[in-house]
């Protein structure tokens, strides 16, 4: 039997062939991962600039998955799809003009009252007049030991009307977000099945149209369970501080308690928000800074209750996402768009998880009877797969029949 040897030489210049190869392959990794870097800081810069279509456009979006049944009930009683959006539009029209119409005596008030409570505050902040004169001896002190005692720097606030003109130059984009709003509404409620059959007729394999189709109802599904619930929640949320409001005797409870619910659709800044106007109006209306903070620490103990018990309790049946990623997901989208971003952070991180669920779907341990919500899914999404399929064999007959006949 003869052993076969290998040189010095050759195992040397295996070494180095191996190398090689080995150093390819890392750049060709190190590009890879250069191009979804560049693609995701032009994502971030795409976001940033077309700020203005875009977030209302998802709003609007957001809004209609979330009065997506009520459009589904009417037209499975016979209603057309361009009525049922525009129903639809016109109700949350109508739900908007209501809350105003019923909270503009209360606003009116508040803004009468707004330079009394503004004289009231500026008193009661001069009782922090003396804290802050000893804090400013000491930051005098310090420059003094650290040589940087020089002359203080004055800021000079000239009044030119520069408010005036930015309000005046807000005002036209403002109307402008406003209509583009209405209007992706409008049109997303009127086409989203058509517009959902057509993106799965573009499907090559039947496989692939069945994973976008479950795509598209469990989106609609969890996005739709989850505006309502935390709609449901905020409601009671706005209920209770009415009545924390009204027993601690704050002026025109109801109106907090209508701030508490607008308020809670965008977490975090909302609630900071909340408590920022409480303790203003608390320094405005009531003597001393121990009576302010009481409406402050009781809308506080409600937040709470709700974002600790109540809202896990609820949400834990609808979606199970993790919490870190949902922080993630509300950073990102408020340094992207501001409040509206916290409106639609967490439907967009549930778009992302049923769309990466689908796509990698993952293998259950053991085969267990689908509950009725997955057999439901299962039922649309095949529903919307075989009219995918009929309007594909309609479009090949149209093909064919438009063809030439051969000689």
């Amino acid at each position: 039997m003869l052993r076969r040897t290998i040189s010095p030489a050759h195992a040397m210049r295996l070494e180095r062939m191996q190398a090689s190869t080995n150093f390819e392959r890392v750049l060709a990794n190190a590009a890879q991962l250069s191009l979804v870097l560049i693609g995701f800081v032009v994502l971030l810069a795409a976001l940033k600039t077309g700020q203005v279509i875009l977030a209302p456009v998802s709003v609007a979006i957001v809004i209609g998955l979330m009065f997506g049944p009520v459009a589904d009930m009417m037209e499975k009683r016979g209603v057309p799809p361009f009525l049922s959006a525009g129903v639809v539009v016109l109700l949350l029209l109508g739900l908007i003009a209501a809350g105003g119409f019923l909270f503009a005596g209360p606003l009116s008030e508040w803004i009468e009252r707004a330079p009394a409570i503004w004289e009231k505050l500026r008193s009661e902040l001069t009782t922090l007049r003396q804290p802050l004169e000893a804090l400013g001896a000491i930051q005098q002190q310090v420059q003094g030991a650290i040589g940087g005692g020089g002359e203080g720097v004055t800021v000079t606030m000239a009044d030119d009307g520069s408010a005036v003109r930015e309000l005046a130059f807000l005002a036209p984009a403002v109307l402008a977000q406003i209509g583009i709003f209405l209007a992706s509404l409008y049109f997303f409620m009127a086409t989203r099945s058509d517009f959902r059959i057509s993106v799965l007729s573009l499907c090559v394999t039947r496989r692939m149209r069945w994973r976008t189709a479950h795509v598209f109802r469990d989106v609609e599904q969890k996005v739709s369970k989850f505006l309502l619930s935390i709609t449901m929640i905020n409601a009671g949320v706005g209920v209770v501080t009415t009545l924390v409001m009204w027993a601690l005797g704050v002026p025109s409870p109801m109106l907090w308690g209508a701030l508490a619910f607008v308020a809670n659709y965008i977490p975090f800044v909302g609630q900071f928000t909340m408590l920022v106007l409480l303790f203003a109006v608390g320094l405005g209306t009531r003597t001393g800074i121990e009576q302010a903070v009481i409406p402050v620490f009781a809308y506080w103990v409600v937040t709470l209750i709700e974002s600790q018990l109540i809202t896990p309790h609820v949400l834990g049946r609808t979606i199970t996402l993790n919490p870190f990623m949902i922080f993630l997901s509300l950073a990102f989208w408020l340094w992207a768009w501001g409040p509206v971003g916290g409106v639609v952070a967490i439907p967009s991180l549930l778009i992302l998880y049923s769309i990466v669920h689908h796509i990698l779907p993952s293998r259950p341990l053991a085969v267990r009877k689908p509950k009725a919500n997955a057999r439901l899914l299962d039922r649309e999404a095949t529903k919307d797969e075989r009219a995918a399929e009929a309007k594909l064999r309609e479009a090949e007959a149209e093909v064919k029949a438009g063809e030439p006949a051969l000689p």
